[in-house]
């Protein structure tokens, strides 16, 4: 048995091990360090070649770099990782202990065998390893095509995370329980892909269908919303419940007809009172779920708030809404107006910061308007700089 094979054999028991026991077992960590031991044999082996030890698992078989594992035909958890979107596992680093056992938690989470814990936070910044889906040099992925992000070849697609944001949207439109496991998998993701290829750019999806529209626009306020948190300095454990807010914003809107959400003229009156409900729809939704998330469900009832006292709906004072949903509002200007929709075009971004600047002080807190277009003409120019050397 080859080392590579000896490390994902030793992998997929610990991930076993993991759904069977829980995290604080100790046949979990046994297993755990038993994977750990055989990766770092697996690098003192083989980083003499390469910087990076690099798997990819497709439907039916395992690539270990470039080479197909024959050992590993038909493994089935191959097809496993690959359907809860996890074809590529990159190592870029020496791997401590804890860090192996906390990709272990996100892979089990990934695959469904252990449920993510609310205000359970995956640190931010840079990570040893990074994991997702395969994308070619096309941009297209090998079982169809990718989601277009902002720069080409990125490691991740945020297709499936996407798909997930639909699913969630639908079971809430429906009356069910809100899933709070699957909306923080796509936050870590969402995460994941933002450090990934060394941050070259925002990871914001675009828009290919309208009917994509209330799924794509809040991952990419999400995503925003985590750079600015992330620029302004604040700890990981914020910047992810910044994301975890940014990301259900929008909740109340599954209850909008799909006639008035996507209608190409101008809304009536009637129409404008049933878009302006879905803030108090979408708070009240996050206070009924089983596990009350205050934090997203004040962003929910406030992101359209003026910091002057304007917007909707109306607070009981003019002080404006609290710092995430001020925050969350200017993200959500900014990725609503960059975005084509049926009744116009995408604005540019340029012009989209210039009217976010003229806002300051009216719609949005001046405080936030600063960092925020300082750090947007900061990746603005990062992919001008992508666009040249492509």
């Amino acid at each position: 048995m080859s080392d590579p094979v000896r490390f994902l054999h030793a992998l997929s028991q610990a991930l076993s091990t993991m759904g069977l026991y829980g995290d604080d077992h100790p046949a979990t960590r046994r297993s755990a360090e038993a994977a750990h031991e055989r990766l770092m044999e697996l690098w003192a082996d083989e980083t003499d070649e390469t910087d990076v030890l690099k798997f990819t698992f497709l439907a039916g078989e395992v690539l270990y770099g470039d080479e197909v594992q024959s050992e590993l035909a038909g493994w089935e958890w191959s097809e496993r990782l690959a359907a809860a979107g996890v074809e590529r596992i990159e190592f870029l680093e020496e791997v401590g202990i804890g860090h192996f056992e906390r990709l272990l938690s996100l892979m089990a989470v990934r695959l469904g065998l252990r449920p993510a814990v609310a205000g359970e936070i995956w640190q931010a910044g840079a990570s040893p390893f990074r994991l997702g889906l395969v994308t070619l040099d096309d941009g297209e992925r090998r079982s169809g095509p990718a989601e277009e992000l902002t720069v080409a070849r990125l490691s991740y697609s945020l297709q499936g995370d996407r798909d997930t944001m639909a699913w969630i949207n639908e079971e809430v439109k429906n009356g069910q329980p809100f899933p709070m496991v699957e909306a923080d998998a796509v936050v870590r993701s969402l995460s994941l892909a933002m450090h990934a290829e060394r941050a070259m750019v925002l990871p914001l999806l675009r828009l290919k269908e309208f009917d994509q529209y209330t799924t794509t626009h809040s991952m990419n306020v999400a995503v925003l919303a985590m750079a600015l948190g992330e620029f302004l300095e604040l700890g990981p454990s914020a910047v992810r419940s910044l994301g975890f807010a940014a990301l259900l914003h929008d909740l109340g809107k599954v209850c909008i007809p799909h006639e008035i959400l996507n209608k190409p003229g101008r809304l009536t009156d009637e129409e404008r009172t049933v878009v302006h409900q879905h803030p108090v729809v979408g708070a009240r939704i996050l206070l009924d779920s089983p596990d009350v998330i205050e934090l997203a469900a004040a962003v929910a009832y406030e992101h359209h708030v003026f910091i002057d006292g304007g917007g909707y709906p109306l607070l009981p004072d003019a002080r404006g809404a609290q710092y995430a949903s001020r925050l969350v509002h200017i993200c959500d200007v900014y990725d609503a107006l960059r975005t084509r929709r049926p009744y116009r075009d995408a604005w540019e971004s340029e012009r989209t910061i210039g009217y976010i600047e003229s806002r300051a002080g009216i719609e949005f807190d001046p405080a936030i308007v600063r960092p925020f277009v300082a750090m947007m003409r900061q990746w603005d120019a990062r992919m001008i700089d992508v666009v040249k050397a492509g």
